[in-house]
């Protein structure tokens, strides 16, 4: 690169500008300092910068961009970023932002300069799933050498550049936190160059990636969670914005949320979530940390209901908390386990903070804190500093993007597990005194958050590099580790400090195996053991999937998602009293359907239809594929306002009691109802698993004569 300018060519004159804009009381008054300050860079003609190297490699586009051809006439903004950072992650929706205020034939043209602190983070197809996985769609140039960086001197991630039409300097912003600056700042430059003739309106050819992408049932899969009692999974199917839980054998029993982001609570049809990292599942109740929102969020499963415990769905910048959950900004939490702290408490790793945080479920008492009533969500751990520093006071211990948590409880160990992934370390949390100490990784200085690498070996000998997920197996006492840089998961024993590699070459792709080392990973995000410490579930995020590692047999299998065949279907009332849609099976071909005689039934009164089946003979019900019945009236959902309209079958030995009722003032007078049955039975010596289906249509007359109590009718079926 041939010698250009640097970004400290314009700290002098930029500092003259931030000061000023301080005292400035309006915004007119703003707008004209920063257009004098334009006049004044114009004058400079040795602001150019250096055009992005040959042979670089492009996502988004359909080939290199030029600062000297394609992006002439353009005011273009240059993201210095590096995919693993939390800090230029919360950049994105400000330049999300900007790109849907101005447009490429406005003049504006953003550009991502990948320029790596991990060596994984160097290769092209990694670069290529952040960009997916963030949803990026402006170009993106893998500047893997970090050639551009270090010709402008940039110090930090993230860095932002703003160029004028000839690739002129004009301003540069460090770190997170300058929205109104960008704006304004683009907005004046935007103006200013217009004015002057010297914007072009010319296109530049965006060719998104995603576009060419063939649908998967999960996308970038970044946690998973079993519940020990039902051996359900909850799965943050991350880049669907989604939820799913699934039985053991992998059959989809709830979807929540996508497939694009929103943030909205309310029913399971109905809410949404953006980017959903950590999960927990205990009985019907699904923890999630819900991380672009800056949420964390609660799932019953059995009031079909998601709850805010925590966050304002703004970014927050608090590091002390202490306010009511939903009145408490938080910052992109990764992670969250289910505890106690003298009370039920859930903790949370808030990657963006650089902490680890609690939100009590009950009253209770953190370790060296004071007492915190339900509801209060507080840090815990962590200065907010971004380093690896230890302390046996928690309010000094130093993390660096925290992002996997693992809670042992047993009086032996009683701390948290952590995976601090920017300092490439894990560390432990003492629930018993708040003592952060390191475990493996890392290294001694606190400020050295480069000390990664991919070593076996025994504390701070034994390197990872970002690692994103810990599972503790309290039969063994050890800690299973997703060392997602490396693709591997390893395994390490707290006692020893020994550190080994358990499955994984260390390359990225997908393979299964024959053996745990042949075995191929790429960045998995998460990892949860189930069956009693027997199976290792791996969130295997770039591959889109979640692996099976069999501690047993030592073999590695696919874990299938079963999704049935959907069709829209009334699920449940909303508060307006609309009938929300659903997805639910489809009723097999060879399901029966009855149509019953009609029944009379006065205005007022309610319709009980009871249920009656009975399976074949020699089988019962499967408990890992729940069964259940569904409620309809097609064309007059007035029938259903505040009803159940759909619900499990678990025990068929008494009729199942459904209540539709039928308002004084009816709509129609020869309604309809649909009562559909799935039921799921084994045999019942093992074997051969089957769904059953079967449908009753009851037509009901409506009188005119207003009565109250119940008319009930009994449907019957044998499969």
């Amino acid at each position: 690169m041939a010698s250009c300018c640097k970004l400290s060519d314009l700290f002098p004159i930029q500092s003259q500008l931030d000061s000023a804009l301080e005292d400035a009381k309006t915004q007119e008054d703003k707008e004209n300092l920063v257009y004098q300050y334009l006049r004044k860079t114009d004058e400079k003609a040795d602001l150019i910068i250096p055009d992005f190297e040959e042979g670089l490699e492009w996502l988004n586009t359909d080939g290199p961009l030029s600062l000297r051809k394609e992006l002439t006439g353009k005011v273009v903004v240059l993201d210095f970023f590096t995919y693993c950072c939390i800090n230029c992650m919360h950049l994105l929706p400000d330049l999300h932002q900007l790109e849907q205020s101005y447009t490429i034939e406005d003049g504006l043209v953003v550009v991502g300069v990948h320029s790596a602190k991990f060596p994984n983070e160097k290769v092209l197809q990694n670069v290529r799933s952040a960009v997916l996985r963030y949803d990026i769609t402006h170009p993106v140039v893998n500047d893997s050498d970090a050639s551009l960086w270090q010709e402008l001197e940039v110090s930090c991630w993230p860095t932002l550049v703003l160029l004028g039409p000839r690739g002129n300097l004009l301003f540069s912003l460090v770190g997170e936190g300058h929205r109104e600056q960008l704006f304004l700042f683009t907005a004046a430059a935007l103006k200013h160059y217009r004015e002057q003739g010297l914007l072009k309106d010319h296109d530049v050819e965006i060719k998104l990636y995603r576009d060419s992408l063939p649908p998967s049932i999960l996308s970038f899969p970044g946690k998973i969670a079993m519940d020990p009692s039902s051996k359900r999974l909850a799965i943050a199917d991350t880049g669907h914005h989604r939820v799913l839980v699934v039985s053991n054998t992998g059959q989809v029993l709830h979807s929540i949320g996508g497939p694009s982001s929103g943030r909205q609570d309310g029913n399971l049809f109905e809410a949404q979530f953006s980017s959903p990292q950590g999960v927990f599942i205990k009985g019907d109740t699904v923890y999630v940390a819900d991380t672009e929102n800056h949420l964390v969020r609660k799932i019953n499963l059995s009031e079909g209901k998601v709850s805010t415990l925590a966050g304002t769905g703004i970014q927050g910048t608090d590091k002390e908390g202490g306010a009511p959950g939903p009145q408490q900004p938080i910052s992109s939490p990764w992670d969250v386990t289910l505890g106690n702290a003298g009370g039920d408490v859930l903790w949370i790793a808030m990657a963006g903070t650089h902490q680890i945080w609690a939100l009590f479920l009950e009253d209770g008492k953190l370790p060296k804190g004071s007492d915190s009533k339900k509801g209060t969500c507080v840090r815990f751990a962590g200065s907010g500093n971004e380093e690896n520093r230890n302390n046996a006071y928690p309010h000094k211990a130093g993390l660096a993007q925290p992002s996997g948590l693992a809670l042992a409880p047993t009086e032996h160990w009683e701390c948290l597990f952590i995976a601090d992934s920017e300092s490439s370390t894990i560390r432990s949390l003492s629930l018993k005194d708040g003592a952060v100490k390191h475990v493996v990784g890392g290294e001694r200085d606190p400020l050295n958050l480069f000390a990664f690498g991919d070593i076996d070996g025994k504390g701070i000998d034994a390197k990872l590099q970002h690692p994103l997920g810990v599972s503790w197996d309290e039969g063994s006492s050890l800690l299973y580790v997703a060392d997602s840089y490396n693709h591997k998961i390893k395994v390490v024993d707290p006692k020893t400090k020994q550190c080994r590699v358990l499955a994984g070459t260390g390359k990225a792709g997908n393979g299964l195996g024959p053996s745990f080392l042949e075995s191929i990973f790429n960045e998995p995000g998460g990892l949860c053991l189930g069956e009693g410490g027997k199976l290792l579930y791996v969130a295997d995020t770039n591959n889109h999937c979640i692996k099976v590692l069999d501690l047993e047999t030592k073999t590695v299998s696919l874990f299938p998602i079963v999704v049935q065949q959907e069709v829209d279907a009334v699920l449940t009332t909303t508060i307006n009293n609309t009938p929300a849609v659903k997805k639910l099976p489809k009723l097999p071909k060879s399901a029966p359907v009855f149509t019953m005689p009609s029944i009379t039934v006065p205005s007022g009164q309610s319709v009980t239809l009871l249920l009656k089946l009975a399976l074949p003979a020699g089988t019962k019900l499967t408990e890992e594929a729940p069964s259940f019945w569904s409620l309809s009236a097609e064309g007059n959902e007035w029938l259903l306002e505040g009803r159940a309209v759909t619900g499990s079958i678990s025990d068929l030995s008494e009729p199942i009691s459904i209540v539709s009722s039928i308002p004084v003032a009816p709509e129609s007078t020869d309604p309809m109802l649909t009562l559909n049955a799935w039921v799921y039975c084994c045999l019942s010596e093992g074997g051969a698993c089957m769904m059953k289906a079967v449908s009753f249509k009851q037509p009901l007359l409506i009188s005119s004569t207003s009565e109250e109590g119940s008319v009930a009718v009994m449907l019957e079926h044998a499969f």
